[in-house]
């Protein structure tokens, strides 16, 4: 062995030790926050999630809400059924689709075009970054979710063989069993199926995939057929349309409107399609008297800030002030909480400013693959600008966001600490080109997120006398 390998081979294995240690501490500072002083209050949606998993174990509905999807209750049913009702056990088992999720990224970003060092660096920062790890830890569907279309994606990009496609569109249905915003999505993931050299759609693996989702979703689908007339799994868009277009802070929790609307938009009709319409005439009412670019205006003016705010929802549940939005249900101690909170701040900054130096210096031509991420990213970042929004909506983003940030990272890496032109030709990952008009574009980008995510609260007033 070289002297230059053997250098890179303790390179490689010191990074690896730093990463585990890393790791290690994450997880050890949130399991303490999470125990410490006595376990976290389980809040908004993880009540719901929590007592449905407990009515279908004493043999109720399966499927009792049309507001909320069922696979998180189906989830935490069977983890209790397997271990017993012990919230550590569904805690442990989200923890290892947090760790599914890390593999499935770097898997997913060499297939978009990421170098070995680009997709070890992004799923590096997705599992050091602490607000993205605390997920795994509370009852919301968000990590089962994201393993799921992770999946999915990793599936898409092998779709050659039928039961790979199969598979693919099982996930796709497990996801929108997770969370319903992929109902409108989901027929875009078959353009990956579209042949360039003869424009055309593989059937065959095409009608494997929908079929892979229509068998998972067939028994919500009918439930919703037998239960209000139609086959729906749950419908919650016109609701958080209304909370979204009377949101008024750029920050989530603070005087949160979406659990105080709920019981008057659930007493408005009987069935989703009633109160739908009931809430729909309020939107437009609503557009109406406010005006249609006023609206856009005043929404483009809020949604962003919420949706990449810092104030992620580690530390909304840490200690500080309500006005703030903080729920204070963590009983961390002080030095905890600073810690928790900085690393939040510090990750998080990382990671907007480094996605946007990656997707500004972004060269590589897209595939199929990587044309249904960024239809994706844009359909995410379309509905968000209407909808209600809380700061965990930009978690099935975050991947992506690692991912660019990673490409980034590890060719500025290259370039610092690699002296000799070719090397760093070699070591810089083929999808970037890191040029000075690129790097400005990097920059413009990266202060528009950062503002984002620091300056609602600023612009609000939060908590002035």
């Amino acid at each position: 062995m070289s002297a230059h390998a053997s250098s890179a081979t303790r390179r490689r294995g010191a990074l690896a030790a730093l990463f585990l240690a890393l790791f290690a501490a994450t997880q050890a500072l949130l399991w303490y926050a999470y125990y410490g002083r006595g376990a976290k209050a389980l809040i908004g949606d993880e009540q719901h999630y929590q007592a449905s998993a407990q009515a279908i174990l004493a043999g109720g509905d399966w499927m009792p809400s049309a507001i909320w999807p069922p696979l998180q209750p189906l989830l935490l049913a069977a983890t209790y059924a397997l271990a017993g009702p012990h919230l550590l056990a569904v805690q442990l088992v989200q923890t290892l689709l947090l760790i599914a999720c890390a593999a499935l990224l770097r898997d997913l970003w060499r297939r978009l075009g990421g170098s070995v060092a680009a997709a070890n660096t992004a799923a590096a920062l997705f599992l050091l970054n602490p607000a993205i790890a605390a997920y795994a830890q509370w009852l919301w569907p968000e990590i089962p979710h994201l393993a799921l279309l992770l999946a999915a994606l990793c599936l898409l990009a092998r779709a050659a063989s039928a039961w790979r496609a199969f598979a693919a569109g099982a996930c796709v249905g497990l996801a929108i069993l997770a969370k319903s915003l992929l109902s409108a999505f989901w027929p875009l993931f078959l353009l990956v199926f579209v042949r360039r050299e003869r424009p055309y759609l593989a059937w065959r693996p095409a009608a494997l995939c929908v079929l892979g989702l229509a068998l998972v979703t067939a028994p919500a689908l009918v439930h919703g057929w037998r239960s209000y007339g139609r086959p729906m799994i749950a419908d919650s868009s016109v609701y958080n349309l209304w909370v979204g277009l009377t949101d008024r802070w750029r920050s989530d929790y603070v005087e949160d409107m979406g659990g105080a609307t709920l019981p008057a938009y659930l007493a408005s009709g009987a069935t989703p399609a009633e109160r739908n319409a009931v809430y729909l005439a309020k939107v437009r009412a609503l557009v109406a008297e406010r005006g249609l670019v006023a609206t856009l205006g005043e929404q483009l003016g809020r949604q962003y800030f919420r949706l990449f705010s810092a104030k992620t929802l580690l530390v909304s549940q840490l200690p500080g002030a309500a006005c703030a939005g903080h729920l204070s249900v963590y009983r961390t101690p002080p030095w905890l909480t600073r810690t928790l909170t900085f690393a939040n701040a510090f990750f998080h900054a990382l990671l907007l400013a480094a996605a946007a130096f990656g997707l500004a210096c972004w060269r590589r031509r897209p595939d199929r693959l990587a044309v249904v991420v960024a239809l994706f990213l844009a359909y995410q970042l379309a509905l968000f600008a209407l909808i209600h929004v809380k700061a965990r909506f930009l978690v099935p983003m975050l991947p992506f966001l690692c991912g660019f940030a990673g490409s980034f990272l590890a060719a500025l890496r290259a370039r610092l600490f690699n002296a000799q032109p070719s090397v760093i030709a070699a070591a810089t990952p083929p999808a970037l080109e890191l040029t000075p008009p690129r790097f400005a574009l990097g920059a413009l980008l990266a202060a528009l997120l950062l503002f984002l995510a620091f300056a609602g609260p600023a612009l609000d007033h939060l908590c002035a006398a």
